[in-house]
């Protein structure tokens, strides 16, 4: 058996803390009131603000105990400030589109729509990379995508951590998975259809960063990709962690706006026949009126 579990926690390996570790931050994690951790993955001290700190998911072998056992697959990111490490998003965009790195910079939650009912910012780009300061800076938009996940919520689990004394963490006790379907066709793919036309008639583009495992859940690379700025309105970037814990650059391609939305479907509709099968089933008579 398998099932999902913390692969990091407030930016730790979680598989190879030690008790006390997990229970401190088990501790911190339950306990909103007190300051949390620092997030490694950000420049200067910020505290991790992401409730329960946990960065990525992974999945279990059960191993004979009930305790964790091998790793199964990459970890999956469920926080966007994982990809922060080291900038290197950033910096991969910046080379994909001909930025000298030394003269790049960065913008962080650009405001990108107002409400038309009060005139304030009412959606924003992620970041914004250009080529160097001032008006006739170049620029691209970077929107990030972590993925969700479905199941329960962590605070039983959280309880469980803090009550374990034992050497190997204890096997998850609930079944959650990667929501990739609420993370790709209900979240980015609306970010892309309103950001996308703007920027096209702006001139610009947009790249997206996802993990490898939300890409490849979402179709993977093409059969012949394409790396041609030109011929396409999305830059599609896939990067990984690896097996030190490392962010590393992956996957990159372009894509068309169309062909994006085509993939963050990840659905299609039903037969007519199959939809009338599961509407028969479904439909019961109305109660009588006043009835419990």
């Amino acid at each position: 058996m398998t099932r999902y579990g913390i692969a990091e926690w407030y930016g730790e390996p979680f598989a190879e803390m030690p008790p006390a570790r997990r229970q401190a931050l088990a501790s911190a994690a339950l306990n909103r009131a007190a300051p949390p951790p620092l997030c490694p993955f950000q420049r200067g001290s910020v505290p991790c603000h992401k409730p329960g700190g946990v960065c990525s998911f992974r999945r279990y072998e059960e191993s004979g105990e009930g305790r964790v056992g091998r790793p199964v697959g990459p970890p999956t990111i469920l926080c966007p400030r994982r990809f922060d490490e080291d900038e290197l998003v950033v910096r991969w965009i910046a080379e994909i589109v001909g930025f000298d790195t030394a003269r790049a910079r960065v913008a962080r939650e650009v405001p990108f729509m107002k409400s038309a009912a009060t005139d304030k910012a009412a959606g924003r780009i992620d970041m914004v990379v250009a080529s160097r300061e001032g008006a006739g800076a170049d620029w691209f938009g970077l929107e990030v995508q972590a993925v969700y996940f479905s199941g329960p919520g962590m605070r039983a689990e959280f309880e469980r951590l803090r009550r374990d004394d034992s050497t190997a963490p204890p096997f998850p006790g609930s079944i959650r998975r990667p929501d990739w379907r609420s993370s790709s066709a209900k979240r980015l793919m609306p970010q892309l259809q309103i950001k996308v036309p703007t920027l096209r008639m702006w001139g610009r583009k947009l790249a997206v960063a996802v993990d490898r495992p939300f890409f490849d859940a979402i179709g993977g690379a093409s059969e012949r990709p394409v790396h041609d700025l030109d011929d396409g309105e999305v830059i599609w970037l896939a990067p990984f962690i690896d097996e030190t814990g490392r962010l590393r650059r992956g996957h990159w391609e372009m894509l068309s706006l169309d062909a994006s939305s085509e993939r963050l479907r990840a659905a299609r509709t039903v037969r007519r026949a199959e939809f009338k099968r599961a509407l028969f089933a479904k439909l019961r008579p109305l109660p009588e009126p006043g009835a419990g």
